[in-house]
């Protein structure tokens, strides 16, 4: 390989010399400078083979020089903190960057999946739609697995992310995106009245074109004269500069998402310093000055490394003084050709020849395999070169404006698309506006970023513009493709999409935009369109015969570029997923040898462990300790809504499908919600514990959805009714006493009260006071047996059920945890969130007729609906194993006795089996098709994963105390 000063100019550009920074390639080490990006000290090093493509794994090389770089992606960094497909043109070279190609094996200059090339004409945009029908048996077992092994292109790490992320959100009178010249005048313009200013980019440097073009304003480089704004921007306390931040989409309300790279950059990445931190940014008013993008002119074999676009090989020569190639074509059919053709005759890069297409000359075909040695024009002349740049003309970066919801528009005199009518407060400036020279783009910029600040309330005048010197730009004669062999005139080179996909799938019909990227893919993956787009549209237009402005354009969808799932996910993740809440028994459990479980948000006590025990052990202990005696569960995170109001007996009968409007002060009811699909959404008691006050009782996990859904219904769907209400989880701490020696537990801690079956019955419900504190009292049992639930203060709790254990003492009183709780309530046939998973009915579990027949409430008219009301629908059943032994699998299938294991004769599964004490042998609720018409059948219960297939016997769901005299005792 050639040393990194082959190709290096001795003097200029951008970068700092003082800085030599290391890095490595597919590990071999090179050399580079701060200031680089990893693409140009690639270039610098004479590395031109930098990828393959996707389904050809055809050669690739650098093309662009910003974030629409199609080809060079590559890996960066190593084992846990490895990221695919990051563009070689936007990586920041930095000390020790270690960076690797991918989509190839075993190497890079020998993959043999390159096969696939001499396989091209069997794999057309579409093949594998026609190619994996037949026979059908294969799809699963080896089509499906291969595509699925093929698809993509880097390889994500395998380790846990060791890196930090964060989010932050910013609130902004100005938003201005983009930091080249529209964007820099309009952040000056709105800066310099005061108004809050915030300016983003993608680079680590600002600046755009000028940072790569031979402008001068009031003299000055470009360069010099961004940085002289930047400068002044940095100075003023009402503007936020953010490099590298990439504005990655755009939604109402002016609401922006952007991704700010804080680490990645730095060589001594400290452990206190997020990698990346997404922002969530609310704008008043938005300027848009993305730029554009240089669009390619496609001819044959026009994919191969030494291809390059010509605004990226003058950011190179000027930017990062690197000579992308010795020998130099120019191809081009706008103005840009001479800006081209003296940056590279400046820059050390012999100019062999520029091709004008506007005269007729064309360049027909790109020589060479993995790489360019040479081209052959229209004429038949051939020219020995290892670079032809090429320009096609400029495409507006639409994307964020589209992601509003506005459609581009065609514009017929500049040949490329531009922003449609704005819907949102923004305005687009600039090159990404259709004006494409630095003089426009600065009057541009001055003027959006002075009337967005006026429209905010601030008043000044724009600035003066500075005298601009440029080359000649524009006075483009459209050339979109040059006749030739259309499998390889490529459009899309990321995905290999060619003319002549765009041929067939206009000829097999898919003539709708929409239609074609998805049959070709054409503009998908990280490019976005950003390349291929506008070309494969004229090409679509041509084969249809339409002008391209009839043709339309695909949706931009973000993100703008690539981002990292840990930007998304910041903070939420192991566990930071969700806030860890416990309850106020969790150190009183945890100093009995509690061990716990993730429920929702909450940590609950799943068992009580003794010395020797496991799990198992320990569960049926504590089951069969409070089915004999009495034992004491905390339920503190059982969601508790107050609610009062004249109105709030309303509300309950509107959003419960049983009826309430009969319950007495004193009593509590069960309650059934649905969905307004007719599902069950909750369930739980509610008490009425004065004329006008109710407290719901909810499931843990609901705990928040339902309180938002009663907010809903309040504010949404019923605004008249006079109804307050207050989520009061965290005030009162929750305590299930059963067992047939609850009573007498109770009646020592509470001796003023009645707690006989006449003075507390089943279902009462009272507030009272427990040795000076206030107190609520439930008569509900969850398990079965004569149960009460206890409601005090939260701080209260742990002291509360210290008292309890001290008078259960002579009974054997137990804690007991969520397994056992589980284990009870499936003896009693009591579904929970396993029965009640968001996709079953009311009568599938059990509980049609709790649906009022007399009144209305939420999901009242699906229920009727004829698939929901089917009474073959699976529903619930007891299952115990047929030889009164074999245990019994959560989520195994049910199938009728004789048929064979297929899909097809599935008929229900397993939802919460357990272990019975009681019984002394395996139980199990489970849904299964016209289950109440087949208790007494045998059925078999198949889980291939564990590899059980046994017959079961269906029961009823009721195992123990059908009769209900424990409940009642």
């Amino acid at each position: 390989m050639t040393g990194e000063r082959s190709f290096r100019g001795a003097e200029g550009g951008l970068i700092d010399r003082e800085r030599p920074l290391s890095f490595t390639f597919d590990g071999r080490e090179m050399t580079g400078y701060a200031g680089d990006t990893l693409a140009s000290a690639l270039l610098a090093n004479g590395v031109r083979l930098v990828g393959r493509s996707f389904k050809y794994h055809r050669p690739r090389g650098i093309f662009a020089a910003g974030s629409n770089e199609p080809n060079a992606l590559v890996e960066l960094g190593t084992g846990a903190r490895r990221t695919p497909n990051i563009p070689a043109t936007m990586a920041e070279l930095r000390e020790g960057l270690a960076a690797a190609s991918q989509n190839r094996w075993p190497s890079l200059t020998f993959d043999l999946m390159a096969v696939n090339d001499l396989l091209a004409p069997f794999m057309p945009a579409g093949f594998y739609y026609k190619t994996f029908m037949w026979p059908r048996a294969l799809w699963e077992r080896l089509y499906e697995p291969q595509i699925r092994k093929a698809a993509g292109l880097g390889r994500p790490a395998m380790a846990p992310d060791p890196d930090r992320y964060e989010r932050g959100t910013l609130h902004c009178d100005i938003l201005v995106v983009g930091g080249g010249p529209a964007g820099l005048s309009a952040a000056l313009a709105a800066g310099r009245t005061g108004a809050r200013v915030v300016l983003c980019d993608e680079d680590f440097r600002l600046g755009g074109r000028l940072l790569a073009d031979d402008v001068r304003l009031d003299g000055r480089p470009g360069h010099a004269w961004a940085e002289s704004v930047a400068g002044e921007l940095a100075g003023l306390d009402n503007v936020r500069l953010m490099r590298r931040t990439t504005v990655f989409g755009y939604y109402d309300h002016n609401t922006l998402g952007a991704v700010e790279k804080v680490a990645d950059y730095r060589e001594d990445r400290a452990a206190d310093v997020p990698r990346e931190r997404l922002w969530h940014i609310e704008a008043h008013r938005v300027v848009l000055a993305t730029g554009a993008n240089e669009r390619p002119i496609a001819f044959t074999n026009n994919d191969l490394p030494g291809v390059m676009l010509g605004s990226a090989a003058r950011a190179y020569v000027n930017r990062f003084a690197v000579r992308p190639g010795a020998r130099a074509v120019i191809f081009a059919n706008n103005d840009d050709i001479g800006a081209t053709a003296d940056a590279l005759s400046n820059g050390g890069v012999e100019v062999a020849e520029v091709v004008d297409g506007r005269e007729g000359w064309l360049v027909k075909r790109a020589l060479g395999r993995r790489g360019l040695r040479g081209v052959e024009l229209s004429d038949g002349k051939r020219i020995a070169c290892d670079l032809l740049c090429v320009s096609g003309g400029w495409d507006p970066a639409v994307h964020l404006s589209s992601q509003t919801g506005v459609k581009p528009v065609w514009d017929a005199d500049s040949f490329c698309l531009v922003p449609g009518e704005p819907r949102q407060a923004e305005v687009s400036a600039g090159a990404c506006a259709g004006r494409f020279t630095t003089e426009n783009a600065l009057r541009d910029g001055a003027e959006a970023g002075r009337a967005a600040a006026a429209a905010c309330g601030f008043d000044d005048k724009a600035p003066d513009q500075p005298a601009v010197e440029e080359p000649a730009a524009g006075n483009l004669q459209p050339i979109w493709t040059v006749p030739g062999k259309a499998k390889r005139i490529f459009l899309d080179f990321q995905h290999d999409v060619s003319l002549a996909d765009i041929k067939l799938a206009t000829r097999e019909g898919y003539t709708s935009v929409e239609h074609l990227k998805r049959y070709t893919t054409l503009g998908m993956a990280t490019d976005q369109g950003k390349v291929g787009n506008v070309v494969g549209l004229a090409m679509l237009a041509e084969e249809r015969g339409v002008p391209i402005a009839e043709v339309g354009t695909t949706t931009f969808r973000p993100p703008y570029t690539p981002t990292t799932l840990g930007a998304f996910a910041g903070y939420n993740r192991q566990q930071h997923f969700q806030p860890v809440r416990r309850t106020p028994l969790h150190d009183w459990a945890e100093r009995r040898g509690a061990i716990y479980v993730e429920a929702g948000p909450w940590l609950r006590s799943r068992a009580f462990l003794q010395p020797g025990e496991d799990l198992f052990a320990a569960s049926i202990r504590e089951a069969k300790a409070t089915r004999d005696g009495v034992g004491l569960c905390d339920v503190s995170t059982l969601g508790k809504i107050d609610i009062q109001g004249p109105d709030a007996v309303e509300l309950l009968n509107r959003v419960y499908c049983n009826g309430w409007k009969r319950l007495p002060v004193g009593k509590a009811r069960y309650g059934l919600m649905l969905r307004e699909d007719g599902i069950v959404f909750d369930d739980g008691t509610t008490s009425r514990l004065g004329e006008r006050h109710y407290l719901m009782t909810t499931t843990t996990t609901h705990a928040g959805p339902v309180m938002a859904h009663l907010e809903y219904c309040h504010q949404v769907l019923w605004p008249e009714l006079d109804v307050q209400m207050v989520s009061v989880t965290d005030q009162w701490a929750g305590l299930a006493i059963a067992g047939p020696y609850a009573r007498k537990v109770l009646e020592k801690v509470l001796p003023d009260e009645d707690l006989s079956n006449e003075g507390f019955p089943f279902l009462a419900a009272r507030e009272m006071e427990l040795q000076g504190i206030p107190a609520r009292l439930f008569r509900i049992s969850f398990s079965g047996e004569l149960g009460f639930e206890l409601n005090v203060p939260a701080d209260y709790g742990p002291a509360v059920a210290d008292l309890l254990m001290r008078a259960g003492a002579e009974y054997n009183i137990v804690p007991y945890g969520l397994e056992a709780l589980d284990i009870m309530r499936i003896e009693k046939g009591h579904v929970t969130g396993a029965e009640l998973h968001g996709r079953t009915t009311a009568a599938d579990v059990g509980l049609g007729r709790m649906m009022s027949t007399k009144k209305d409430y939420i999901g009242r008219r699906m229920v009727e609906r004829p698939g929901i009301a089917a009474p073959e629908r699976p529903s619930l059943v007891g299952l115990v194993p047929a030889d009164g032994t074999s245990p019994l699998h959560g989520g195994a299938h049910l199938l009728p006795r004789g048929v064979p294991t297929t899909a097809e004769n599935d008929e229900g599964y397993i939802t919460s089996p357990a272990y019975s004490p009681e019984l002394g042998h395996w139980i199990a609720l489970g849904l299964l098709k016209n289950g109440p018409d087949r208790i007494g059948e045998t059925v078999r219960m198949v889980d291939l994963v564990r590899g059980a297939d046994i017959p079961v016997k269906v029961v009823s769901p009721i195992f123990v105390d059908p009769e209900g005299k424990r409940l009642y005792a």
